[in-house]
Order: C-alpha cells, then sequence, then structure tokens
C-alpha cells in the first residue's frame, strides 16, 4: 500500500521551512517553465505551485490546479482570489482520470504526489495522454535517502528508476536536476 498524504496535515503544505528548501516559484523556473504555457499542477494540493506558475506563465498562460481533493481545491480556491489570480482553473480529478481531454497542456507539473500513486506507470500514461506533442512533463520527488520529514524511505522513488520508467513511456530528452539534499526533479519531452 502507497503511502497517501492525509490532508488533515494541509496546513504542513506552506511554510517558512518548507519554501527555504523547496521554494516554489524557482524551483519551477529550474524545470524549464515559460511564459504562456499552459500547465497541469498534478495533485496540486493548496496551490502551492499553482500560485507562483500563474506568475510564471503570465496573462497569456494557463494554469489547471488539480486534485482528487475537494477540499485542497477549496484551499487553492481561496488563495485564487485572495491574490486577484484570473489564469488558474482548479479540476477535481480521479487518479487515473485527470478529466482533461488529450493533449491539453504543454507542462505537466507532478510535484511530490507520483510516490503516492497505485499504479505509477498508468498514471503517467495518463498523464503523458494530457500533454501535447512536444510538451513536457516536470517532476519533484523525495531523494531516496531517510530525513526527518517526508515520507518513509520505502515509499521513496528512485530517481533512475523514474528516468528508466519515462525513457518506457517513450518520454525523450530526460533530464536530472538537483533541487537541494532532500528532492530532486525531472524533466522530460512527449
Amino acid at each position: 500500500m502507497t503511502h497517501k498524504f492525509d490532508v488533515k496535515n494541509k496546513h504542513k503544505l506552506d511554510n517558512e521551512k518548507r519554501r527555504e528548501l523547496l521554494p516554489p516559484k524557482q524551483t519551477l523556473i529550474n524545470l524549464h517553465l515559460q511564459e504562456e504555457e499552459i500547465m497541469a499542477d498534478i495533485g496540486c494540493g493548496i496551490g502551492y505551485f499553482s500560485i507562483p506558475a500563474s506568475e510564471v506563465v503570465g496573462e497569456k498562460g494557463k494554469i489547471f490546479a488539480m486534485d482528487i481533493s475537494t477540499e485542497m481545491l477549496e484551499e487553492v480556491k481561496i488563495r485564487i482570489s485572495d491574490n486577484h489570480i484570473s489564469n488558474i482553473e482548479p479540476v477535481l480529478t480521479k487518479e487515473n482520470d485527470l478529466i482533461l481531454e488529450s493533449n491539453k497542456v504543454t507542462f505537466a507539473f507532478i510535484s511530490l504526489v507520483l510516490h503516492e500513486a497505485d499504479d505509477i506507470k498508468n498514471f503517467l500514461k495518463e498523464v503523458k495522454r494530457i500533454i501535447t506533442p512536444n510538451g513536457k512533463i516536470a517532476i519533484v520527488e523525495w531523494e531516496k535517502v531517510s530525513s526527518e520529514f517526508g515520507p518513509p524511505i520505502n515509499h521513496r522513488l528512485d530517481r533512475m528508476y523514474l528516468m528508466k520508467l519515462l525513457d518506457e513511456l517513450g518520454f525523450s530528452t530526460i533530464e536530472s536536476i538537483d533541487i537541494g539534499e532532500n528532492f530532486y526533479g525531472i524533466v522530460a519531452q512527449k
């Protein structure tokens, strides 16, 4: 059984320490998010990345803030309203049904969610379906090391395993990016 994040702990998703270890806007820029992208923030939680992503993509870009939790999406809606943002659309999804039509987004973003998927390969196939030809997938995951926070080490995904899986699924130009000592990023092209 995979380790699932408990919605009751949503207050842990945005704090000073997390912003120091995983600065959202800079992380998105490091993963090559650009102006005018149409981004799916898959497993967006409280909008930790969706809100700064809306600034990076600008007025001509769009963010689909996607989550399986209505409670998380309600928090995203509050943050959208508080920040007067017009380019984020909250979307309630299912784990292996992202609701969006095929070839809809230019940038699919999955941060600290993939290790929670019951079937990682099928989940990634569904993500690939919504990405435009030549669009990108960007994944942020926990380094497979013991640390004082995050999921247990046996629930973490090895970066080489993920890179190999993306290759098997037909992604190309697979790039690994270090994000501090606790996280890594992977960017690949459809």
